[in-house]
């Protein structure tokens, strides 16, 4: 049902009655500012001058309870609720497609309980995760979720696209991190998960709305681990002579001991952005190492990486540059050191098993390279399990098409055929970036006919299909 100008006033008088006049604002320049997060495709949007999606309403929750008002009048109304946190993600995950309500979390920041006793911090979940990583620091903690975006990003952002720190290899995605929740269904109802999250009173309910992007319901609190400041940290950097004896040494490496970082990069990466960062000037497939905890754990423990590496082929590069990475572990991400406009480019991310994730790798190389003339790969492995790895893998363009009509068909053009790749020879669609718009459309085809469990949990919890549409396939 079509709403009517004037409905939108009233509309805008209930939202300004559940939160407050000044906490929602219908600004022409506020509008715009919702419809760019770190999408290629949005930021392309802004640079060429076109007028990106934007919400009708922006709206600026203070607790779960204004949240839960917010979308009772959402469901009354069908409106389109978007639930937004730093903006910093990369799939257009918080774009506004359909208009509709923006829900802008960061007023809900207020951190909640340190219990020293069980190690678990709890916070809302519209704080910035840097600081939440400081009131642990405080006490002498870390929840050691290191993201490229911890400055930007928030809690409720790391949690609904299920993201990754660059400790993860010892310390477990986000979703290993999180002990407990509390969610705004979209019917209003407030809810939360058990206080533990290993037990057998049925599925854990962290996991249904952790990775959902939004599409059903709002989290807005959230209990994470606390692990104690290591006694030792200690880095080695090796080069590999190619990716088949680095992948191999990884998978070695992840039976035997659990580095908190293990990054492997291919040739392409080792002499454009490890060359560039670390000025490390030699040819082959750069592997950066970093262990830590007791002292003398620890030094057990790289003895038993040396040898790894040294069996495969590696030539032991020292402490030096594995230093220098770990100095510059965000620095990476930062303007001047990343792809950036006008360039075009995307980072797929892929996950597999091992005797799947070498082919993978030159599949989607081949299937890039060879079909789009003037596009590059580059790749490595940031994070790790017992199972497998995953490849952080981007495309970069650097004269894209002006048109941003052409523009946009090529970048789809470019991830179609590169996540395709990838799930053909057994990769899964995505390892830590989520979904969003960018990846929607390929959400059926990795799930195939499970996707009606993903469907069935929409239609029951979010009827009126007003959370986050067209994202992750729902």
């Amino acid at each position: 049902m079509e709403r009517k100008a004037f409905m939108n006033d009233m509309v805008r008088t209930e939202l300004e009655d559940a939160v407050g006049v000044e906490n929602v604002s219908v600004a022409l320049s506020d509008r715009m500012t919702y419809g760019v997060d770190y999408f290629w495709i949005g930021r392309m949007w802004a640079d060429r001058g076109q007028t990106p999606p934007m919400p009708d309403w922006i709206v600026r929750p203070g607790s779960s309870q204004e949240v839960s008002k917010v979308l009772k009048i959402a469901n009354y109304y069908k409106i389109p609720v978007n639930i937004w946190g730093g903006g910093s993600g990369s799939q257009g995950g918080a774009l506004p497609m359909a208009g509709g309500i923006m829900l802008d979390m960061k007023r809900m920041n207020h951190l909640i309980e340190i219990d020293e006793v069980s190690r678990v911090i709890t916070a809302e979940a519209g704080m910035i995760f840097q600081q939440l990583e400081w009131y642990a620091n405080e006490k002498g903690y870390s929840c050691q979720h290191i993201p490229s975006c911890l400055t930007c990003g928030t809690i409720g952002g790391a949690l609904g696209h299920r993201g990754i720190g660059i400790m993860s290899t010892k310390y477990g995605k986000i979703d290993d991190q999180c002990v407990s929740m509390e969610v705004v269904l979209p019917n209003g109802d407030i809810i939360n998960t058990l206080p533990v999250p290993k037990h057998a009173a049925g599925p854990d309910l962290n996991q249904i709305f952790i990775g959902s992007e939004g599409t059903l319901g709002v989290i807005t609190k959230a209990t994470f681990k606390l692990f104690e400041q290591p006694e030792s940290r200690k880095h080695r950097a090796f080069l590999f002579p190619d990716m088949h004896s680095g992948l191999m040494a990884g998978r070695d490496l992840m039976q035997k001991v659990k580095p908190s970082i293990l990054r492997f990069f291919d040739e392409a990466e080792t002499v454009s952005i490890i060359k560039k960062i670390l000025g490390f000037e030699k040819k082959g497939c750069f592997m950066n190492v970093t262990l830590e905890g007791l002292e003398k754990v620890v030094d057990i423990e790289m003895d038993i990486v040396t040898g790894i590496c040294t069996k495969w082929g590696a030539q032991d590069l020292g402490s030096e540059y594995g230093e220098k990475w770990y100095q510059n572990r965000i620095t990476f991400f930062y303007p001047g050191h990343i792809m950036d406009i006008p360039q075009m480019f995307g980072t797929m991310d892929t996950v597999a098993r091992f005797d799947k994730i070498e082919e993978i790798y030159w599949a989607m190389k081949h299937a890039i390279e060879d079909n789009f003339p003037g596009v590059r790969f580059i790749a490595h492995c940031s994070h790790w399990y017992e199972w497998g790895t995953m490849i952080y893998d981007r495309f970069i363009m650097d004269h894209p098409p002006e048109d941003p009509e052409e523009a946009i068909r090529l970048h789809n053009q470019i991830w179609n055929a590169g996540v395709r790749a990838a799930m053909e020879h057994g990769g899964v669609i995505n390892d830590h970036h989520g979904i969003g718009l960018k990846l929607s459309r390929l959400m059926k085809e990795q799930y195939g006919p499970a996707m009606q469990v993903l469907e069935g949990l929409k239609k029951s919890l979010d009827p009126n299909g007003i959370m986050n549409p067209y994202k992750l396939g729902l």
